[in-house]
């Protein structure tokens, strides 16, 4: 049965250190907040979002604190309106859904905290499930995608998946955060369950971003009731989201357990605490990936292809917490209906805006969130509205967008930031398989000495003798300026919203990492405005002496413009292990996949060095690296090209 309005007591006491909701938003804040997106300045869940979800809630359940009547009291007079016409064509209410089994250490069976919008009128209707991101506000924070599907013409059915949330709050669900596990796929079918007894609906889809993309693909694999699946910034495997290449992915998993809303000994059962120490303790890893394959939906395309679930895929090139490598594992093993869309940015920055609120500028419209929508009118309704035309893959070219600088106000003159005008460019591919047409090996020279660097010599660019038999060397342990990105998730976002993290390339300390630079390059087919164009997976082979048993090669490759500054293209870290002092290990890695567009004139640079802050390292400070080419095994660097 639906409970009461969980919100009509007070805001405040349920969102600590949050504001109330008596005072009604602006259109002006709605439409910062909207543009916003999801994340604070600090990596956390930004409290405008929280607001704004926290708020449709109490609008749709019509009552404010306040005594004032619903929407109109709350909310700008447009968005009001809006509100009002989905409550016109469907039923808002709030749920405790009974949930599977508890896991071990469960007091109390667990209770999923739940909100739906149940459509009006003749049926049967067609059911959208949203199971919540990993963050400690649950289902409202999304509430705005709510409206958009049931105004659609979907019943909806959101929830706060086991253990999320902060203590207190309504929209927190009971029980340990199992992490993707067993409990949380049964809790997807309990949620069915509950759905099928209360809206009998026509047919049933997953629609989930970032933590509930994976549960959503997870409860398809395992429950054939689903029809299909929608995954936003999504993962396919959490065992090589983790831990890859030898490497922890330490960042990641810091900002994520900052976000359950509660201390791990509270929020976690025995077992996953032991997990959680010995990935960040680097013991058992062999553990740890074991658990994260369990967890992967990966491990279980088998049971979706056998199904035929047609799935949808968003993903991100500079992705900080599910790196886009695994997720195109995932999505190649995938023989089912399928789309990959590929953005500029990271982490839930191109659809978190269309998930939170409405576009600023009406009839605007979020285009990875109407992707994501005509996917699931297709197959959930059968429109036929374009998307049975859909190739398997689109992906965004990093930064071809075009922007001008923003202005101030009262000033007129230049933020330092930019806005984007023309949007970026994308490509369409019949599969991941066309989007590479060949490669061009880049061999590594040995001339770089003194804190000069080496040179990538293209195919026919230098004598082979110049490309084997040297050694490099520098001093592990100490980052440089050659970083993935300055911060988790807040670089992506930027990246999205026109301004790409620029490195200045003369700031790399030489001391502590290596570089090799082209020429200027020129394209090959004499077009005018591009020298290469990077599409697929690039890889780099290096042979590798350490002072030390063990040592981090951490690769960088960026894209240099005549005045020394960059852009980044791709990275990997890897961690070598077993070394023996004075014998070479020869290694070869994949960097992230991209789609990049190397303007004519500028420079590709690959730069190693030993640390980055989102990862763990196997550096040994002060120690000295030592990079090699053998005759045998040149070193080397393999562009994808398309």
């Amino acid at each position: 049965m639906p409970q009461e309005n969980p919100f009509a007591t007070g805001s405040s006491e349920h969102f600590p250190g949050f504001p109330g909701i008596t005072a009604a938003l602006t259109s002006a804040e709605t439409s910062r907040i909207a543009a916003r997106g999801l994340w604070a300045a600090d990596g956390t869940v930004d409290p405008g979002a929280v607001r704004l979800g926290q708020t449709l809630a109490q609008a749709l359940l019509g009552e404010t604190t306040d005594g004032g009547d619903g929407a109109d009291a709350l909310l700008p007079a447009e968005l009001a309106a809006y509100v009002e016409e989905v409550r016109g064509l469907a039923l808002p209410a709030y749920h405790r859904i009974e949930g599977a089994e508890g896991s071990e250490g469960d007091t109390e069976n667990v209770r999923l905290s739940a909100f739906s919008l149940r459509r009006l009128g003749p049926g049967p209707h067609p059911l959208v499930v949203v199971p919540a991101g990993w963050t400690p506000f649950g289902w409202p924070l999304f509430l705005w995608s709510y409206l958009v599907l049931a105004h659609r013409g979907y019943h909806v059915l959101a929830y706060t998946p086991r253990g999320l949330g902060i203590p207190g709050l309504p929209s927190t669900s009971s029980g340990l955060v199992d992490v993707a596990g067993p409990h949380d796929w049964a809790d997807g079918s309990a949620v069915i369950d509950f759905a099928v007894d209360h809206f009998a609906p026509s047919v049933i889809g997953f629609m989930g971003e970032s933590y509930g993309s994976g549960i959503s693909q997870l409860v398809a694999a395992h429950d054939d009731r689903v029809a299909a699946v929608v995954a936003l910034s999504t993962w396919g495997n959490l065992a090589t989201s983790l831990y890859d290449n030898n490497t922890r992915h330490l960042a990641a998993v810091k900002a994520l357990l900052g976000l359950t809303g509660g201390p791990v000994e509270s929020k976690f059962d025995e077992e996953n605490q032991r997990i959680l120490a010995d990935f960040q303790a680097d013991r058992n890893l062999d553990g740890v990936v074991e658990w994260g394959l369990k967890r992967a939906p990966e491990s279980y395309l088998s049971q979706t292809n056998e199904k035929g679930t047609p799935t949808f895929f968003s993903n991100t090139w500079h992705e900080s917490l599910f790196a886009v490598n695994q997720t195109l594992e995932t999505f190649n093993g995938l023989d089912v209906p399928k789309r990959l869309n590929l953005w500029i940015g990271d982490h839930a920055a191109p659809e978190g805006p269309g998930l939170i609120g409405p576009p600023a500028v009406p009839g605007e419209y979020n285009l990875p969130m109407a992707e994501a929508y005509a996917w699931l009118d297709h197959h959930l309704k059968g429109e036929r509205n374009g998307v049975e035309d859909w190739p398997e893959v689109c992906s965004q070219v990093m930064f071809t967008y075009v922007t001008e600088p923003i202005r101030d106000p009262e000033t007129g003159e230049p933020t330092g930031e930019n806005r984007i005008v023309v949007p970026a460019r994308r490509e369409t591919r019949t599969g991941w398989s066309e989007v590479t047409h060949g490669t061009e090996v880049f061999g590594l020279t040995g001339d770089g000495g003194g804190g000069t660097d080496g040179r990538l010599v293209p195919p026919g660019g230098g004598p082979p003798a110049e490309e084997t038999g040297w050694r490099r060397a520098f001093l592990a342990g100490v980052d440089t300026e050659a970083t993935a990105m300055d911060a988790i998730m807040q670089t992506g976002r930027a990246e999205w919203a026109g301004n790409p993290k620029i490195y200045d390339t003369r700031k790399i300390d030489r001391r502590h990492a290596l570089a090799w630079t082209t020429e200027p390059l020129i394209s090959p087919d004499g077009a005018e405005s591009t020298a290469r164009r990077v599409r697929g997976i690039p890889r780099v082979r290096l042979t590798v002496r350490s002072t030390a048993t063990s040592a981090s090669l951490y690769a960088h490759l960026l894209d240099v413009a005549e005045d020394d500054t960059a852009r980044i293209v791709s990275h990997e870290p890897l961690n070598v292990y077993g070394l023996t002092p004075d014998q070479d290990t020869t290694v070869t890695w994949k960097l992230q996949a991209a789609a990049y567009d190397i303007a004519s004139g500028h420079r590709l640079m690959l730069v190693v060095d030993s640390k980055d802050p989102l990862y763990g390292d196997a550096s040994v400070t002060w120690t000295q690296t030592v990079v090699g080419s053998p005759e045998d095994e040149p070193s080397f660097l393999e562009l994808p090209l398309g």
